[in-house]
């Protein structure tokens, strides 16, 4: 059997969101693979007024625009909406999740309905963790780091330094 594809690609916009407080090599390998699947990435950061991060949004975006740097098709961006209103605003399709285990898949697919609901021209896609990183978190790689612990197996240079200044004693 032959595939044939008619008609040019078509662009497609991605939205991969989090608080990458701070950003893992786990997030690292997703907005790859995103970058891999979708003709552009977003890498949007929330803002959520209720939460305390460890790094300030200008932080995370330097530190997320630093290590995804060398993909031409990811730009880093903010938001402090619902995540299906700026999806809509900067006219994204799909929105990309990671799961890392089963306890991820219910919260985030009861999400993915949500929005689904409140938007179904947007989907959302769930990309699982490699293996290696399936148990890496930001909240671990913080606690770690607070402990003055090596991380550098679980987040990149720049923010195995960041985390050295948060924490210096």
């Amino acid at each position: 059997m032959t595939l044939v594809a008619h008609g040019p690609a078509v662009a497609r916009l991605a939205v991969y969101a989090g608080s990458f407080d701070p950003i893992t090599y786990g997030h690292f390998d997703l907005i790859e693979r995103a970058s891999a699947l979708f003709s552009d990435v977003i890498v949007a950061i929330g803002v959520h007024p209720t939460r305390k991060p460890l790094f300030t949004i200008e932080e995370r975006l330097d530190m997320v625009a630093r290590v995804s740097s060398h993909l031409p098709n990811v730009q880093v961006a903010s938001f402090d909406s619902l995540l299906i209103d700026y999806c809509r605003a900067v006219n994204a399709r799909v929105i990309v999740r990671g799961l890392r285990a089963a306890t991820d898949f219910e919260y985030e697919l009861q999400i993915a309905h949500a929005n689904a609901d409140l938007c179904p021209e947007i989907d959302t896609m769930f990309l699982p963790t490699r293996t290696k990183h399936g148990f890496v978190s930001a909240s671990l790689v913080r606690e770690i780091a607070s402990h003055h612990g090596d991380v550098s197996r679980y987040a990149p240079p720049v923010v195995v330094e960041a985390l050295k200044t948060k924490f210096k004693r």
